[in-house]
């Protein structure tokens, strides 16, 4: 597979410098930290705001951790928990499976300690941004996720607007889950978020986290670049793999046949206002048909 970018298109200015760290792909298990199964944060992205951690709990299993100077989200992927933070416990009904539809989840503030706890056992995401302003904890509740048919035919896939820019309030984190059914495309078309251009695109560092349902089954993720020596990245990635979009135009997203692929986006960036614009392709200005 193939993408063109065509000599017409100028070359985009203003770019901020890119720092790319030495792989794009991240294999399940490679990126794996103490007691994370993938544990990125911005050091080891090579960028400033964005982290994601996955944890694996057994029955009984109970982990603590500082918050630092980042704000996250504690997003059941399987299975339910508890979260102590601040005073308050917050108890996450979660769900079985990523394919069983939203979750409730948990916002841990930035400068406080916080505990999961789960009797059952489960995968918990935490999805984090570096941040300055300091909000309450809170629960989120399922039923309060908007959730989204973006595209259609081919194209079309869920997407669970759970933190949201204007779906649930945090400092810089903006986060999303999409489910793409097997054989259709998502991130389509392609699109990028590597410039700050008041009210048209802001600067976002995105991380994709995938789950594919289905024992071998895979996916193909394409980043290609939006400037001289910028992101590039034709992968196939499988269960557990993480992509990280420092910069450029990203998608699709190709889920094989059969295989229904689900993807966390976790985003942050500089931008004055925490917002999530984007710029299509100029091959692909139609939008989300």
């Amino acid at each position: 597979m193939s993408t063109h970018h065509p000599a017409s298109v100028d070359p985009p200015s203003h770019h901020p410098p890119s720092h790319h760290p030495p792989s794009l792909h991240l294999p399940a298990g490679t990126a794996a930290r103490g007691p994370y199964g993938l544990d990125i944060d911005p050091e080891r992205a090579g960028w400033t705001y964005s982290a994601l951690r996955v944890l694996t709990l057994g029955p009984g299993g109970i982990h603590s951790f500082d918050s630092g100077d980042s704000e996250w989200i504690v997003l059941p992927l399987s299975g339910a928990c508890s979260v102590r933070v601040d005073g308050e416990i917050l108890e996450l009904l979660g769900r079985a499976s990523v394919f069983d539809g939203v979750t409730d989840f948990a916002y841990v503030p930035r400068d406080t300690h916080a505990q999961i706890a789960s009797g059952a056992g489960g995968r918990f995401a935490l999805a984090g941004a570096k941040c300055e302003r300091r909000l309450p904890a809170r629960y989120g509740p399922a039923p309060e996720v908007p959730v989204e048919t973006r595209g259609s035919g081919n194209r079309a896939r869920q997407v669970r607007n759970f933190a949201s820019a204007d779906a649930f309030p945090c400092d810089r984190l903006i986060a999303v889950e999409v489910v793409t059914p097997g054989g259709n495309w998502s991130s389509y078309p392609p699109h990028k978020h590597d410039e700050h251009r008041p009210g048209a695109e802001s600067v976002l560092e995105e991380i994709y986290y995938y789950e594919i349902e289905g024992p071998g089954a895979l996916a193909y993720q394409r980043i290609s670049p939006s400037r001289p020596g910028g992101a590039e990245l034709l992968a196939e990635v499988r269960d557990g793999d993480a992509v990280l979009v420092p910069d450029g135009w990203h998608g699709p997203s190709i889920a094989q046949p059969g295989h229904p692929l689900y993807y966390l986006n976790v985003m942050a960036g500089p931008g004055p206002e925490r917002e999530w614009r984007i710029c299509f392709h100029p091959d692909h200005t139609e939008g989300y048909a």
